[in-house]
């Protein structure tokens, strides 16, 4: 395939992408000239792998150390029943080379020490944190606010769900440590809170498309705010996130 042209193939597959005026055939060229890391393939890495495919990406990189289990499968739709025990790296490289052979998926099955991290996202155009911790969290947006790469950020639990969109790249951007600057005790996660299995699809979708709004080029008013949904009143609840002056990360101060 040509570095500056979809082929035959290319332009049938993508057509439906091709009609929109946002995208074109410039933008899905920009799709598969991306690189993209997600950091977990959880509830959430599931749908903005499958989507992420789906939609063309050149490459994806997909980072997680955990193997596939009976309790994943109620949230967790990348994954099914024969792969229970594997890796879920492997399993889910399996399912998105069917979904998408275009696509080149190198799958990292270990946790990302601070220095792995921050080779990985210094090679990413745009890093998607589907973890479920929040030292995770910490760690994924200081190597972006590093390397000035923009972060797509997720979390559902219970029938809540969070959706924040870092763009790094722009000097005056927030960090994840302005909105949270300490870790609290009273965080939850699915393990011991549930999570109804719509929510994270829901939000992992949501931080699919903030991905390809940002490699295509379309303006979002995502970036740079905190979104809260109530899976409840089906609401959604949106603040805008301004730098932290005392911030440990990314304030004059701390440069």
């Amino acid at each position: 395939m040509a570095d500056n042209q979809l082929s035959d193939a290319e332009l049938k597959r993508y057509s439906r992408h091709l009609l929109l005026g946002k995208v074109g055939e410039a933008g899905q060229l920009r799709l598969r000239q991306a690189s993209v890391l997600i950091v977990g393939m959880g509830g959430l890495g599931s749908p903005v792998s499958l989507y992420l495919a789906a939609a063309g990406i050149g490459r994806l990189v997909i980072a997680d150390d955990d193997v596939v289990s009976e309790s994943n499968l109620q949230r967790q739709i990348i994954y099914g029943e024969s792969q229970l025990g594997e890796p879920k790296v492997m399993a889910a490289k399996a399912r998105l080379h069917d979904l998408n052979s275009w696509v080149q998926v190198r799958p990292v099955q270990r946790r990302l020490s601070q220095q792995v991290l921050e080779m990985e996202v210094m090679q990413a155009d745009v890093v998607l944190d589907c973890s479920d911790n929040i030292d995770t969290r910490y760690a994924v947006s200081d190597a972006c606010l590093k390397a000035r790469v923009p972060l797509v950020s997720g979390a559902a639990v219970g029938l809540d769900g969070q959706l924040m969109v870092f763009d790094y790249r722009q000097e005056d951007s927030a960090c994840y440590r302005c909105l949270f600057p300490q870790a609290s005790d009273a965080v939850l996660n699915c393990s011991t809170a549930g999570v109804l299995g719509p929510m994270v699809g829901l939000i992992g979708c949501s931080q699919a498309l903030e991905a390809i709004k940002l490699i295509v080029g379309i303006p979002s008013d995502q970036v740079g705010r905190f979104s809260s949904f109530d899976g409840i009143s089906g609401e959604w609840f949106h603040l805008q996130m301004h730098r932290l002056a005392t911030c440990s990360c990314c304030s004059e101060t701390s440069r």
